[in-house]
């Protein structure tokens, strides 16, 4: 990716944030990347980072501010702001109302408003019902046009069997396979 103008989507897999903050620095080195942060995202102090600091951290690496209103979020659309767009994490309630469009939070109205200009959108899968009751929403999302997986795996079959993460290290090439209209393989990985 390079020289693109890319809607970087954070959704509320707090314990995936540090493996995403090297993916969008890596983004916005070569490209303009605007956060785009849900309310969890950017209200929620974890054991793994304080809201505050994790938005700073974001806004540093992007070099501008994340949007965080569903007023933001709905001018992507007619103003067709973004070549593409990453949703990482993409947590299973983010699948759902994705597949379901319902846009009730400034990450599900970008994506909407972004899909609309028929142009790529990327999900980074983070769930831990991945093989449970989220399995519809990504079977049917693997079917949209315009939408395309990062690949993802079974973090922990033992302890989670039904959990499942993208490869963050694989946003990247994702993102380039999507803007030439084709979903990077495999999709699934051991």
């Amino acid at each position: 990716m390079n020289g693109k103008r890319i809607g970087f989507c954070v959704t509320g897999s707090f314990c995936t944030f540090s493996q995403i903050l090297p993916v969008m620095e890596q983004l916005a080195a070569q490209n303009e990347v605007t956060p785009i942060l849900s309310p969890a995202s950017v209200e929620t102090d974890t054991r793994f980072f304080a809201a505050k600091d994790f938005r700073r951290e974001v806004e540093r690496i992007c070099g501008r501010p994340a949007m965080t209103t569903i007023v933001e979020a709905e001018q992507i659309g007619p103003r067709k702001l973004f070549d593409i767009m990453l949703i990482a994490p993409c947590t299973g309630n983010t699948l759902a109302k994705l597949n379901y469009g319902i846009t009730d939070t400034c990450v599900l109205m970008a994506a909407k408003a972004h899909v609309r200009n028929d142009r790529p959108l990327v999900l980074a899968v983070s769930t831990n019902d991945a093989l449970g009751t989220a399995a519809q929403n990504i079977g049917a999302l693997l079917n949209r046009r315009y939408v395309y997986f990062v690949p993802f795996r079974q973090d922990d079959y033992v302890k989670k069997p039904r959990s499942m993460v993208a490869y963050f290290n694989r946003c990247a090439e994702t993102l380039d396979c999507a803007m030439n209209g084709e979903q990077y393989q495999p999709v699934v990985v051991s």
